[in-house]
């Protein structure tokens, strides 16, 4: 009598365990690139000899994480900055201690995409898309720094970006009904900046958009703004059933200038690093931007997306 009631004790502390378990969300730290996977070779601790071996170990833990009702989210595993963060912390690299602390506390802090069951290469990609993101970000936010100065309510830096929130709302309240893909592009030292908002509108209330997406794409669209660089818009827009329209807007003294058709046509047909023409992509009608209301100008109710920061 006295076994099973043990053996009771025991089961519901397993299960009791397994609840708590899956009230602790995890963290797992990828190395996606074959050439970051390298760099971890060096230290004897780390147990994987072949990428794609690896990959797929990494692949059952995380289904077997799903399968528990763990929610796990998935972040790069970066080399060279773990390296720094071990010489910082005075932590042997050689470790495992030292990799999970690295995963904890400075992998799990940047970028990260939740694991939902998707593909292992669908999720990468995600993971790629996540750190762009935030370099444009980060990047974004140190030209608009420069730009500000006294960090008073008429700061350029805050009035561009303030600007920027208010033609992201409009542009997407010319836009209309519909899926669309809007991309912003503001020529920077090397790379241009760019930044991609998705929103789906439907005939009545405000467009849904990712608010990250519009975080960024006013970020970055503030910077041509205060630097009064020729950057530009482009919105194509999915109607269900329909064919694509394509429109297109030109920076032009602090806000968005409709382009005219033939501008977005010569735009959208030009091969960007070679400056050849392009055939005109099947499906597609080219449309001239539509006129915007000033940033000063009131905006009708219910127009636009939500304020990307909830102001």
């Amino acid at each position: 009598m006295a076994h099973t009631t043990q053996g009771g004790t025991h089961r519901r502390e397993r299960s009791a365990r397994r609840a708590l378990r899956r009230e602790a969300p995890t963290t797992v730290a990828l190395l996606a690139d074959e050439e970051d996977f390298a760099a971890m070779r060096r230290y004897a601790s780390f147990a994987f000899h072949d990428h794609g071996a690896y990959l797929r170990q990494v692949e059952g833990l995380l289904r077997a994480l799903a399968s528990q009702g763990v929610h796990t989210a998935v972040a790069l595993f970066d080399p060279v900055e773990y390296e720094e963060f071990c010489a910082d912390s005075d932590l042997d690299p050689d470790t495992s201690t030292a990799r999970t602390r690295y995963t904890a506390e400075v992998a799990a802090a940047g970028p990260t995409v939740t694991y939902r069951g998707q593909p292992l290469d669908q999720l990468v990609q995600g993971l790629i898309g996540a750190a762009e993101q935030q370099a444009t970000w980060e990047y974004a936010t140190a030209l608009l720094s420069r730009a500000a100065g006294c960090g008073c309510p008429d700061d350029p830096g805050r009035t561009a970006f303030h600007r920027g929130q208010a033609a992201l709302r409009r542009l997407l309240a010319a836009a209309g009904p519909g899926r669309h893909h809007l991309v912003c592009s503001v020529p920077a030292s090397g790379a241009p900046l760019v930044a991609v908002v998705h929103a789906q509108a439907a005939e009545q209330g405000p467009a849904e958009v990712d608010r990250t997406e519009a975080l960024i794409f006013s970020t970055v669209l503030a910077c041509g703004i205060a630097t009064s660089s020729p950057g530009g818009v482009v919105l194509r827009t999915t109607a269900p059933g329909g064919r694509d329209t394509v429109r297109g807007w030109a920076l032009h003294q602090g806000w968005p200038r409709p382009l005219s058709e033939a501008e977005v046509f010569s735009a959208y047909c030009t091969d960007a690093d070679t400056g050849e023409p392009v055939p005109p992509e099947p499906g597609v009608d080219y449309r001239p931007g539509i006129p915007l209301p000033g940033p000063d100008d009131p905006e009708p109710a219910g127009q636009g997306p939500a304020d990307p920061e909830g102001e």
